[in-house]
């Protein structure tokens, strides 16, 4: 035997899993906060003075542009790089929510919803991204894989 085969690359074990936390934790974000708002809406609707109909747009306005821009997120982390459209993702994400938190009429909760689905349309595909560049091995990003989906379940 000549020896020409190649060991097979260690993982960065700690560094990675934390990555994987993160990915998972933003996987979470975006998909909570795609339903979690469906349970606050009568009290949204009171006190912001919410049409049922305008109502309606606090969930279609993120789910839309979350749906619509993301393989627009897909392409900019391909062009960018995934673990800057992550962190800019992640931050769009933050500072909407709290907009949002912070809304006192209803289109300005409309228009950080908007804003939030477009920061999580850039969240979800960098998100795939990071794990599967920084999990080499099979059986490390089946399980990476694995508890990124877990969490948006």
């Amino acid at each position: 035997m000549t020896g020409t085969t190649t060991p097979p690359a260690r993982q960065r074990t700690g560094r990675a899993w934390m990555i994987l936390a993160l990915a998972c934790a933003c996987q979470f974000m975006v998909i909570l906060d795609s339903s979690i708002v469906n349970l606050a809406l009568p009290s949204i609707g009171g006190e912001l003075g919410f049409t049922p109909t305008g109502l309606a747009w606090v969930v279609n306005g993120y789910l839309l542009t979350f749906g619509g821009f993301m393989l627009l997120g897909g392409r900019a982390a391909d062009l960018f790089g995934p673990r800057r459209m992550l962190v800019a993702g992640l931050v769009a994400f933050s500072v909407s929510s709290l907009a949002g938190g912070l809304a006192a009429a209803p289109e300005v909760l409309v228009a950080a919803r908007v804003a939030q689905g477009i920061g999580a349309a850039m969240m979800a595909p960098a998100t795939l991204a990071v794990i599967n560049t920084s999990f080499t091995g099979p059986a490390a990003r089946a399980k990476a894989f694995g508890a990124w989906s877990a969490s948006g379940g």
